[in-house]
């Protein structure tokens, strides 16, 4: 499985879980959280390896489908990219400026917290 698709549906899986049925959720965690294969998660469930594999793509569609209307994981990644823009720039621009330093670190920490 590739790694960067994993890590995508993993991520989108964080934001949209919410959304999914309880199959959808058992199936993704599964197959991407557990690293389970299809056979496994198939026998788990009593059902065939196609029936699983087509349940786990047509997740995968439902979850770029948000994404795509809604764009929590990419804005929370430009909000996240932002939080260390302002972090470097404050340690290098106010280094003694300990409450400026202070009020950074939380707005990173907020940031990592909404994961």
């Amino acid at each position: 499985m590739e790694i960067a698709k994993n890590d995508r549906i993993n991520s989108l899986f964080e934001f949209y879980e919410p959304l999914l049925t309880e199959k959808q959720k058992a199936y993704i965690e599964q197959y991407y959280g557990d690293d389970y294969s299809l056979g496994e998660i198939a026998e788990n469930f009593d059902v065939s390896r196609q029936a699983v594999y087509d349940n786990i793509k047509r997740t995968e569609k439902i979850l770029e489908g948000y994404e795509q209307k809604l764009h929590l994981f990419s804005d929370f990644r430009k909000r996240n990219q932002v939080a260390d823009e302002i972090s470097v720039y404050v340690r290098r621009a106010y280094p003694s400026d300990k409450q400026l330093i202070q009020l950074a670190d939380r707005l990173e920490t907020t940031e990592s917290d909404s994961e």
